[in-house]
């Protein structure tokens, strides 16, 4: 059973979310959780604050990173989200050559600019290699932040991580924890999985799933629906390749349909990501419009535009992601995590509305932080 100390994480994907979460674990101190802090679910989670993490192991493709502290690399193009802490000093971890497999989008090369991807030309790591980098570093999680689409290489490190006796945190729409051969994999290995697809603190997919929760409670009939996202990121970027983008189309609209009072007709609801806009950069902009019926069948309609800083949106609810994991390390318990998944991601193994979840992750994190108190 691993140690109460800090915990352990690596990081596989060093991009925008990634730069967010290591400024955010050096931008919540201990001192700033003391004095009361804005931007938190949890400021404290089993004993254990944002400043607990340490990134112990890093890997990615882009030249511009690779080789680098993982410190400096979080600020190295095509990464442009907002600098909310800088400087941070060296940590003394080089982000090492992954694999690339599916990684990269064809269609990214077309882009020669500092918005893409410059391949290394170091040779890529051998799975054993990985497997060995986790172990040697003492990770005891392994963050999952590839580009959407990367279907082969998201399996490939999940494998690493079993193999290497680390639990997987799914921050992407591919069905991992949500698998039930995989999650059982897992399971067996007393090993936690939290999956699948990051939801945002206050996001596109959050925000569309309560006001679908609030018609249903309403009592409006809910009869057509969109969802319209761009943004100027590389994961925009990523997904202007419309093969990358069928799971995070169904994790999405999954999302929002598992809250409706009614399933919507294909015809009558979609969701997802639009356009790539280069000069929003990390900024998303979120357009919502839903269409109803009100008594006597008057009908009504609800029109949203949401402008969020998208990295950082997901970096609090990633910071939460890792102190339930490490909880649930703790206690011995493997498997996809069912409160967790459901009130942190869009397609966990098992959906709950957002009323249910919010009671189930709260359940979660006091019954494992008692135990944790009784055993140390």
């Amino acid at each position: 059973m691993p140690n109460k100390g800090s915990i352990r994480i690596a990081i596989v994907g060093i991009g925008n979310c990634a730069s967010a979460l290591i400024q955010g674990i050096h931008y919540y101190t201990a001192e700033r959780c003391r004095s009361g802090v804005t931007g938190l679910m949890h400021p404290e989670i089993g004993g254990y604050q944002p400043c607990d993490i340490d990134v112990v192991a890093a890997f990615d493709v882009d030249a511009r990173k690779v080789g680098s502290d993982v410190n400096r690399a979080i600020f190295a193009k095509p990464n442009c989200t907002k600098v909310f802490q800088s400087p941070i000093a060296d940590s003394g971890v080089l982000v090492r050559m992954g694999q690339v497999r599916d990684g990269i989008s064809e269609h990214m090369a077309a882009y020669a600019d500092d918005r893409t991807f410059v391949r290394a030309d170091a040779r890529e790591s051998t799975r054993e290699e990985i497997v060995r980098e986790l172990t040697a570093s003492g990770a005891e999680i392994l963050l999952n932040y590839l580009p959407v689409g990367s279907e082969d290489a998201a399996r490939f490190y999940a494998e690493c991580a079993l193999e290497a006796g680390v639990a997987f945190i799914n921050n992407i729409p591919v069905f991992i924890a949500s698998d039930k051969a995989f999650a059982e994999r897992f399971r067996a290995r007393q090993l936690p999985i939290i999956g699948d697809d990051i939801k945002s603190q206050l996001g596109a997919t959050i925000t569309h799933r309560v006001l679908t929760d609030l018609f249903a409670k309403r009592g409006v009939k809910l009869l057509r629906t969109y969802q319209l996202n761009t943004g100027g990121n590389t994961d925009f970027l990523n997904m202007k390749n419309p093969q990358r983008l069928v799971s995070k189309k169904t994790s999405k609209t999954e999302a929002v349909q598992s809250v409706a009072k009614k399933r919507l007709a294909d015809e009558n609801i979609h969701v997802g990501p639009s356009d790539y806009v280069p000069w929003q950069n990390d900024n998303k902009v979120c357009f919502i419009r839903m269409e109803g019926q009100l008594f006597g069948d008057v009908p009504m309609d609800i029109e949203l535009r949401l402008s969020v800083e998208d990295s950082p949106n997901s970096a609090g609810v990633a910071i939460d992601m890792i102190r339930c994991c490490k909880l649930a390390l703790l206690n011995g318990v493997g498997g996809a995590l069912e409160a967790p998944s459901a009130y942190f991601c869009k397609h966990p193994p098992v959906q709950h509305t957002d009323d249910e979840a919010y009671e189930m992750i709260e359940a979660f994190i006091r019954t494992n932080a008692v135990k944790v108190r009784a055993v140390r």
